[in-house]
């Protein structure tokens, strides 16, 4: 997997001149957002087993990112930090890359059988809670007071579109054929390397700058520690079994989400300041995972 995330990084220096790296990785970006991606959901939830734990991944994934926004906040009144880089720090340490880095990540490392609880934290909480609590506080603290309209904004999701369509067809029994399956997973099957070489050309390395240390270290600190230490610590009180328990926490323990850059950009908050978090927490996810795995193992 961090071959892949380094073929991205070289791909994105020495792709052919031609075409910009920007729209290499935009080409790359919505060929897995339009079609990969809502052909692995509507895939994986469709045969899903639909049961009270849905409710319950979504309640733990909303807990993880009020769990960040509110440490975020408290840390923020301490350190001094303008509007721009308050709403951006705000977004990277409460939602996690669940799908881009989550997705593969457990595909690899516990087994396909994770996909339908990775898509059901990211699709029933973080991405709805980014497209209307994290806009609103984009909004907020941005510089671009345009209006928007968050019914409207979920519904260019073309994964949640997608995700409806699975839920309607699982609930009421409507059977997947074996041609039709085996079309959606042909096509599934590229979104776990196109996610991960799209995540290594998203990797912004000029914006490590020491001066946004001070601003960074909280971040890391929220998103790979407490935050999944919260997860953790409510599943085990909602009595969740032990490998459920194991795939949500490192759920959680998921570095910045990539597409707060998009928000970032689009409502003009620091989105060099959400770049770096985006690359330091990746870089040092790969410490973290592997000993979150190991803990949550033993």
């Amino acid at each position: 997997m961090s071959l892949l995330i380094a073929c991205g990084t070289f791909w994105k220096s020495y792709a052919p001149a031609h075409i910009s790296s920007l729209a290499h990785r935009r080409a790359l970006t919505d060929l897995v957002f339009y079609l990969l991606l809502p052909a692995l959901v509507l895939d994986v939830i469709w045969r899903a087993p639909l049961t009270a734990s849905s409710l319950q991944i979504s309640f733990l994934a909303t807990c993880g990112i009020i769990t960040g926004l509110a440490l975020m906040w408290m840390v923020l009144r301490l350190l001094k930090a303008n509007k721009q880089q308050t709403g951006a720090l705000l977004l990277a340490a409460a939602l996690p890359n669940a799908t881009y880095l989550g997705l593969p990540v457990l595909d690899q490392v516990i087994g396909p059988h994770t996909r339908a609880t990775v898509l059901q934290y990211d699709f029933f909480a973080c991405t709805p809670i980014l497209l209307s609590v994290g806009i609103l506080l984009a909004q907020y603290y941005g510089e671009n007071k345009a209006e928007f309209h968050p019914i409207k904004e979920l519904l260019k999701i073309p994964a949640l579109w997608a995700v409806t369509l699975g839920i309607t067809l699982n609930l009421t029994g409507v059977p997947q054929v074996e041609i039709l399956h085996s079309g959606l997973s042909l096509l599934a099957g590229g979104v776990v390397p196109l996610m991960l070489i799209v995540l290594g050309m998203s990797i912004r390395w000029h914006s490590l700058h020491l001066r946004f240390m001070r601003l960074l270290l909280p971040v890391v600190a929220i998103s790979l520690v407490l935050v999944p230490l919260s997860v953790f610590t409510m599943s085990q009180m909602i009595g969740f079994d032990n490998d459920l328990s194991i795939i949500v926490t490192l759920v959680g323990a998921m570095p910045t989400m990539v597409f707060g850059i998009v928000i970032c950009e689009r409502y003009q908050l620091d989105s060099e300041l959400y770049a770096a978090a985006v690359t330091l927490t990746t870089i040092l996810s790969l410490v973290s995972l592997p000993l979150w795995f190991q803990w949550l193992s033993n």
